[in-house]
């Protein structure tokens, strides 16, 4: 994705259905690449429905984020569990 800064501090707010979760809190990192690894590869992929995540005061939800991982720029190592 162009111009996205996976260096960047980055916010993960959980959909509300499954925020009461103890794994579905908010979460900070200090990287955006780290944020979008842990959704795609940690949570369960329904949640990836209503979650979003926030950039540099932009906002990411559901299959931009799974475009932030698919992209050729996203710097760290894919599982292949992530599909």
């Amino acid at each position: 994705m162009q111009n996205f800064n996976y260096n960047a501090l980055a916010e993960l707010y959980p959909s509300r259905r499954y925020a009461k979760s103890q794994q579905a809190q908010y979460r900070r990192f200090d990287k955006a690449a780290d944020a979008v690894r842990y959704i795609i590869e940690e949570m369960p992929s329904k949640w990836l429905n209503g979650s979003f995540l926030e950039v540099d005061e932009q906002r990411f939800e559901g299959e931009a984020i799974r475009r932030l991982y698919d992209a050729p720029e996203y710097p760290l190592d894919r599982t292949s569990l992530a599909a």
